[in-house]
């Protein structure tokens, strides 16, 4: 029973309000993988309180998209499957309220049974950046932005994806952005999602219409990056769930229609000093300072060599072209949503850096922790950016990798980003990537057939 209270009360806050006197059924005990993908253990809320050691097997962090595994060559005895050992993170514990029954989900941090951080957990990277920052006293901020489809649902992959019907009856169109009532046509979807996300004791910033058919922008409040990552890794899941319940689709695919932009997981940053809570981009007489520019000289030098965190997937490089609204290059501007680097409106107390390169597809551990070790780097080493341009970015040479075999190449050309990312991790997650290149190149696709095979 004591047990039981000492758990209980180290949930947060909002739980206990959507439990509302209730008793926990089941308890998931839950961390992302590569991709992002939840895996975990479920079980009664009575055997979780026992505080009983949970495992999961190294291989868990093996597996490529498609549920195949990769074989690291300069790992011993890869395959015994070593147990790691699950530590709960109760200030990352929230409801899932879809659940038939009462339902908590619990991340837990990932250890070797030594004691030390696994350096292939998502989770622990990002940390690892957060506490490189800590020891030149700062501490990062940032504010993701989701964009992602709702869709008719898809259930033979040979199809094409389409846009779901909405309230009216009738298929949802493109080029509505910002359009109140289209984002009615979904309201269902979107009151579902208002929902959960406050039994989540989420709050949400705005919901707007994006350019696409059915395509939906959730802005989040700017907080600690690790708090930020766990929100993204709650709201894919809580998102998809509330679109499963009015009988559609959420799909968070880069580029999941032709003719259609787009999605992004734009990440706003800013770096505050531990000292004194002051946002270290802004100086004297609210001046851009030294580590603002080295921030953005970071972004523009080594983005490219982590671009295959930011675009993940073969399908990611269907995104980068001007008529999809999304950078083909890492110019920078004040106000100009053209550029890879964007510095929005703002107070100077609140001077932030956008990178507007990251996909909705990504790990949200993974590129939060990489776009910040590139500003870090620019930061620490006084890197420079190019001079700000203004009008049209599209206009220039692209200077972004074009397919992930580049980026691949870009990643393991830097040992520096490689060094603070953990080069165990980095090790893994080209193998992972390179593995699901070659599964890709497997597939022979509608355009080869229809164009190739009988005129070649």
């Amino acid at each position: 029973m004591n047990a039981d209270i000492s758990w209980m009360d180290r949930l947060p806050e909002p739980f206990h309000a959507w439990l509302d006197g209730r008793k926990v059924d089941d308890v998931e005990c839950v961390i992302a993988d590569i991709a992002g993908t939840s895996r975990g253990k479920a079980m009664p809320a009575r055997k979780f309180a026992k505080a009983d050691a949970m495992y999961l097997p190294s291989s868990i962090f093996y597996q490529t998209i498609t549920g195949e595994y990769v074989n690291l060559k300069d790992m011993p005895d890869q395959w015994t499957e070593s147990d790691l050992i699950l530590t709960p993170d109760f200030t990352a514990a929230t409801a899932v309220p879809w659940s038939a029954d009462v339902t908590l989900q619990v991340i837990h941090d990932i250890f070797n049974q030594d004691g030390s951080p696994v350096g292939m957990s998502p989770r622990n990277v990002l940390k690892r950046v957060v506490e490189a920052y800590s020891k030149n006293g700062w501490k990062p901020v940032v504010a993701p932005e989701l964009e992602f489809y709702l869709t008719k649902p898809n259930i033979d992959p040979d199809l094409p994806i389409e846009p779901p019907i909405g309230r009216t009856g009738r298929q949802g169109i493109a080029r509505q952005a910002y359009s109140m009532s289209a984002v009615e046509e979904y309201g269902t979807v979107i009151d579902d999602i208002y929902e959960f996300a406050e039994a989540h004791g989420f709050e949400i910033d705005t919901i707007i219409q994006e350019g696409g058919a059915g395509q939906i922008e959730i802005n989040l409040q700017h907080g600690d990056p690790l708090h930020l990552a766990d929100q993204v890794f709650f709201y894919k899941r809580l998102i998809r769930e509330a679109a499963l319940r009015n009988g559609c689709f959420a799909t968070f695919m880069a580029k999941p229609m032709e003719g259609q932009p787009g999605s992004a997981m734009h990440i706003h940053q800013s770096v505050i000093s531990l000292a004194d809570g002051s946002n270290v981009f802004n100086g004297e007489n609210d001046l851009p300072t030294e580590h603002f520019y080295g921030f953005i000289g970071g972004q523009q030098a080594l983005i490219p060599n982590a671009f295959c965190i930011f675009a993940p997937y073969v399908n990611s490089y269907r995104r980068f072209r001007p008529d999809d609204s999304a950078p083909i290059n890492l110019e920078w501007g004040t106000d100009n949503r053209t550029t890879g680097i964007r510095v929005p409106l703002s107070s100077p107390s609140s001077r932030r850096v956008e990178n507007r390169v990251v996909g909705m597809d990504c790990n949200p551990y993974l590129a939060i922790a990489a776009s910040l070790a590139c500003g870090l780097i620019g930061m620490t080493t006084g890197m420079k950016p190019r001079d700000p341009i203004k009008g049209d970015a599209y206009s220039l040479p692209p200077d972004i990798p074009r397919d992930l075999m580049r980026a691949l190449e870009l990643f393991s050309a830097n040992d520096e980003l490689k060094t603070l990312l953990g080069n165990d991790f980095c090790t893994l997650y080209s193998a992972i990537k390179h593995q699901e290149s070659e599964a890709f190149l497997q597939v022979i696709s509608p355009w080869e057939r229809e164009h190739l095979l009988l005129n070649v």
